[in-house]
């Protein structure tokens, strides 16, 4: 492999097309995830749109009349409504990583990227059956927390939050994950959907303020990674810089001990992850940025 295969996009290449029909498949697929790990009834005030009927009336005017009742209006002579329970309400927090080491990718697109576009795709399930979401920017000296809103309005405050943009090289702040998770903690007092996007290669202390949300809430943890992370290739003499901390290595690559190392020190941290998190009971999604992230997402959340 030559070094130029080493080389990152140029630029941040932003999440991809992300078909309606995908995000549909996936609504249902996170709808019953979240079902499946908080039991019990959250919904929305009053009566409205779902699927669980609530009441079948007569007509009256102001009604809407696409929700008329055929089947009733002819048994009985008179129009009928039916009336549905809403659907559950949902606060769903997204937990995103904006450390330094996020904008790296030698694939499609940049880790920062597929980020993005988890986020986004979570954010529009969110906002549906009368949800909202929070978004919680963590990697540099302090989080930044949007509050959660519902609709058009929580969406556009969550692309707003995103267009800035990961931490620049050497700002990244050790422990910045942890201190994310027990901030959500703090400010999320109801039961929801708490969906963390990170590479979780920050490593100091994340376990026990997510164990401590898994006790409250459902809680999603999704990996991104990117293949040049698992191995170096052996294109001879390389001098990289940490992205959190700034600092200067040079390896040389050429040496058959070297990579190998590299890899099983790689192997290692991934492998302690997902102990960690099967120890938790926090389910582990691990996306690339050389798959198709919406469909892995999809498919990996089954």
């Amino acid at each position: 492999m030559s070094a130029a295969g080493l080389q990152p996009p140029a630029a941040r290449q932003g999440p991809g097309v992300m078909p309606q029909a995908l995000v549909d498949a996936l609504d249902v697929v996170v709808s019953r995830h979240v079902s499946r790990a908080l039991p019990g009834d959250r919904r929305a005030p009053g009566v409205g749109l779902g699927t669980e009927l609530a009441q079948l009336r007569p007509y009256q005017f102001g009604d809407d009349v696409r929700h008329l009742d055929a089947a009733a209006s002819a048994r009985t002579g008179e129009p009928h409504v039916r009336l549905h329970v809403p659907e559950r309400t949902l606060t769903t927090w997204i937990v995103l990583d904006v450390s330094p080491s996020m904008a790296f990718g030698s694939a499609r697109r940049l880790k920062a990227d597929v980020a993005e576009g988890v986020a986004l795709v979570l954010g529009r399930v969110a906002v549906r059956r009368a949800g909202a979401v929070g978004l919680v920017r963590f990697g540099g000296a302090q989080a930044h927390v949007t509050p959660p809103r519902g609709s058009r309005a929580g969406l556009v405050a969550l692309r707003r939050a995103l267009a800035d943009g990961v931490v620049p090289d050497g700002e990244g702040e050790p422990g910045a994950l942890a201190d994310a998770l027990g901030r959500v903690g703090r400010i999320a007092t109801q039961p929801g959907l708490v969906a963390v996007v990170s590479d979780f290669r920050d490593h100091r202390g994340w376990a026990r303020p997510l164990g401590a949300l898994r006790m409250r809430h459902s809680v999603l943890a999704i990996e991104v990674g990117d293949p040049r992370e698992a191995d170096v290739p052996a294109v001879g003499s390389l001098a990289l810089v940490d992205p959190e901390t700034g600092r200067l290595v040079e390896v040389d690559t050429s040496r058959r001990r070297v990579r190998d190392r590299f890899a099983a020190l790689e192997r290692e941290r991934r492998d302690e992850i997902e102990r960690e998190l099967r120890r938790l009971r926090v389910d582990h999604v691990a996306l690339s940025t050389d798959d198709d992230w919406l469909v892995a997402l999809g498919r990996r959340l089954r």
